[in-house]
């Protein structure tokens, strides 16, 4: 497997961490979770071209951080 690949297993296990971190542990945590995951699987779908992923995760990732500045 190329390390895109194993980069998109990463990142998708952390979103999933990050659901769990903020429901039950703190949401400042679980929205570092949640950042740290997506920039880690976005590069995989920019190079399949799947771009509603893509625009999915950059929209999530813009949510994520509105929550540091608040």
């Amino acid at each position: 497997m190329s390390p895109l690949v194993y980069s998109r297993i990463i990142g998708s296990s952390l979103i999933v961490l990050a659901y769990f971190v903020v429901l039950h542990v703190d949401v400042i945590s679980g929205a570092v979770v949640h950042l740290i995951g997506t920039i880690m699987s976005i590069p995989f779908f920019i190079t399949t071209k799947s771009w509603d992923v893509v625009l999915m995760r950059t929209f999530l990732v813009f949510i994520s951080i509105s929550k540091f500045l608040t």
